[in-house]
């Protein structure tokens, strides 16, 4: 189960993050949370797009080799959580409205805990999180 998710996970972020890179301004247009947060900036969103990309394959490196992935999974997840909590400090500076921030929970929010809880080491567990069917 748990790997399955690692894999659906990374898929979304891959999927994402190709889209941001070949497709900046449809990705700009399609997601309605992100055009209130300033001008389109092409390459800001291919770097965007990057980081998901970068994101995306540690988490695939880590269900193909979980010893050698976990370190590089743990960092993507810390960098997701990071970017949500720009998503909470944006709500609580006025910043954003609630009804874009719920839907920030959704498609920034969520995947980020749920990376870091799959890649999170688990107490007692001699198997790394992806590799737990």
């Amino acid at each position: 189960m748990r790997k399955a998710l690692t894999w659906t996970v990374a898929v979304i972020l891959g999927i994402n993050g190709l889209a941001m890179l070949l497709l900046p301004d449809t990705w700009y247009q399609l997601v309605p949370s992100v055009p209130p947060t300033g001008p389109f900036n092409p390459h800001f969103v291919r770097d965007i797009g990057l980081a998901y990309l970068i994101c995306s394959w540690a988490l695939i490196w880590f269900v193909l080799d979980p010893l050698r992935g976990a370190a590089a999974a743990i960092a993507a997840a810390v960098l997701q959580i990071a970017h949500s909590f720009l998503h909470v400090w944006d709500l609580l500076a006025g910043r954003t409205t609630l009804n874009f921030f719920l839907q920030d929970c959704v498609l920034v929010i969520l995947p980020a805990v749920l990376m870091l809880w799959l890649a999170w080491p688990r107490a007692g567990a001699s198997a790394s999180p992806a590799s737990a069917r």
